[in-house]
């Protein structure tokens, strides 16, 4: 069984740089499509960034601002967060798909089938 874990949040001021990593454990996920998500208090998840095979993707609000990479030797995704600001103070999670599947929904939180436990981006102003 794949599991998902985060690491790399904490408090930065705005402007500040953050990179948060996501380890997977269990089964090699080279193939799997990936995803980030965040969630800030009372809102409801969001798409951050994904990935699948060489094409990535990003949301509007992160673009030019965040980016995805992975190294598949270590199984690890990175999510590099630069120019922060305090709008994308969150707790940020990773998320991946295992399962086979038709359409690639990666904007869709209910798309993944794994999720870490989240890692905390606070941005101060």
């Amino acid at each position: 069984q794949v599991q998902l874990v985060e690491s790399g949040g904490g408090l930065v001021q705005a402007g500040g740089s953050l990179r948060l990593s996501c380890a997977a454990s269990g089964r090699t996920f080279s193939t799997y499509p990936m995803g980030w998500f965040r969630q800030a208090p009372g809102k409801e998840r969001e798409f951050v960034a994904a990935f699948r095979w060489s094409t990535t993707y990003y949301a509007d609000s992160v673009k030019g601002r965040f980016t995805l990479s992975r190294e598949n030797a270590k199984n690890t995704v990175y999510l590099q967060l630069n120019s922060l600001k305090p709008e994308d103070t969150a707790v940020y999670y990773c998320a991946g798909r295992a399962s086979s599947y038709s359409t690639y929904y990666y904007t869709r939180a209910d798309f993944y089938d794994l999720w870490g436990q989240g890692t905390q981006v606070t941005v101060s102003s």
